[in-house]
């Protein structure tokens, strides 16, 4: 997969749509990146390539957001606030990974052992100067 720079939030938005696009359900993408680094922003464009039409936010303080109504559910993980593996058997992320649905994590590191070798796309999301980020997709 791609390497991009992306110089605002419509391009980081629109390589998730493209990627989205491609999607028939049972993907995972491990999102990696500081905070504001476009992983939400991402996600975006994965619902909207997936032809979900709503709002999409950053699950934070509910921890997972579920959007439905494009070709395949999309269950969107922010795992930054989890303090313990215990927390992570709550949210069910192992059912989540083997529903069927597109899953895409933010903060995978906090469920590493759980993500499926060679089933999870690895998406790294780094500063490339001059408010620009490179998107990195694996």
């Amino acid at each position: 997969m791609p390497s991009v720079i992306c110089a605002e939030a419509r391009e980081t938005e629109r390589f998730g749509e493209r990627i989205g696009r491609t999607l028939q359900g049972g993907e995972v993408f491990a999102l990696e990146g500081d905070l504001g680094s476009g992983k939400t922003t991402f996600v975006k464009g994965l619902a909207r390539g997936l032809g979900f039409s709503g709002t999409v936010t950053s699950p934070t303080f509910n921890l997972v957001h579920r959007y439905e109504g494009g070709r395949a559910r999309l269950l969107h993980f922010d795992l930054y606030r989890l303090q313990t593996a215990g927390e992570l058997e709550t949210l069910d992320l192992d059912g989540a990974l083997e529903s069927g649905a597109v899953v895409a994590i933010e903060w995978p590191e906090r469920a590493r052992a759980a993500l499926l070798a060679g089933r999870t796309r690895w998406v790294r999301f780094e500063d490339a100067g001059s408010a620009r980020r490179r998107v990195t997709v694996e």
